[in-house]
């Protein structure tokens, strides 16, 4: 199971449809939270995800409407009873907002939160699946996020083992955890027996964003990248001065990566009444894209090729 939530997909900012930054994934029950706008608590609850196994936090950058959510969550953990550390990552000064929010919920809570500052190319290690900070271009320091799920064993192929003089049961498990057989005075290695490698799960998410080549390599072949959508093509001016994107430019670097499916998010409130714009500018470029809603969730399958 992996499930993309989106807790938050406004701009600058908030709508009476639309909170402010945030993205859950919930990744074989692990929960990770990016951004965390003002409310996202709120919105966890409406979409019943749960809290209290979500150990980290990665911000993107410092702006507002990304980070002050973070210290009521990290209350109402405290009023849950929580006891295990929380980290909040992100980039260079992370350490000074992590030490701010402590100052906020003097002597509440039980629990060490915990600051870890990112660089670019940074790569978090975790079971089964990595995280790595990506470059990003705003108005102030920023990352974009990239979760990498490790590549997986082929397909056993029942039939060639059986015609090798493989019996079914426990050898069958040992070639495909990797390991070679004997049988018949003959070893049998997992390779004759194994499809190739499948590939595992790639997601990217932006944040607040210019294009970026750093960006576009990390979304090479990712089954869902969330890119920072927050304009028209027709304000590509002012999406340049602000330091994001627009929807078609988010879109050609979708095609230009190869990636299997984008979703724009961060939607300007000039868009509230009909965010038909962006979905006509995006779709010149790259048919497989949608715009972020509220409480939209989306399911990553896992694929073959």
């Amino acid at each position: 199971m992996l499930t993309v939530i989106f807790l938050g997909t406004a701009g600058s900012l908030p709508t009476p449809e639309r909170s402010p930054s945030a993205v859950l994934i919930n990744r074989e029950g692990e929960l990770l939270l990016f951004d965390c706008g003002e409310g996202t608590q709120r919105q966890m609850m409406r979409a019943k995800t749960g809290m209290m196994s979500l150990d980290t936090i990665f911000i993107t950058h410092h702006h507002a409407d990304h980070i002050l959510g973070i210290p009521g969550l990290l209350e109402t953990m405290a009023f849950q009873g929580r006891r295990d550390p929380v980290t909040i990552a992100g980039p260079p000064r992370t350490s000074e907002v992590v030490e701010l929010f402590g100052r906020l919920c003097y002597y509440s809570r039980k629990f060490p939160v915990r600051a870890l500052e990112l660089e670019p190319g940074d790569v978090l290690r975790r079971d089964g699946y990595e995280i790595e900070a990506v470059r990003t271009s705003h108005s102030i320091p920023s990352l974009g996020y990239c979760l990498r799920e490790d590549t997986r064993p082929g397909r056993f192929n029942r039939e060639r083992a059986s015609a090798l003089g493989i019996p079914p049961g426990p050898l069958f498990g040992r070639l495909q955890r990797g390991g070679a057989v004997e049988v018949g005075g003959r070893t049998v290695r997992p390779e004759e027996v194994m499809g190739p490698p499948r590939p595992g799960r790639k997601i990217v998410y932006t944040g607040d964003t210019r294009p970026t080549p750093e960006v576009e390599e990390a979304s090479r072949g990712a089954d869902l990248l969330i890119h920072d959508g927050s304009l028209d093509d027709g304000m590509a001016d002012w999406a340049a001065e602000t330091m994001h994107t627009t929807a078609g430019e988010a879109a050609r670097l979708a095609e230009r990566a190869g990636a299997r499916r984008l979703v724009l998010t961060h939607i300007s409130s000039r868009y509230s009444d009909d965010v038909g714009p962006l979905l006509a500018d995006a779709r010149k470029h790259f048919p497989s894209v949608q715009i972020a809603e509220d409480l939209l969730k989306i399911e990553v399958k896992l694929r073959d090729l």
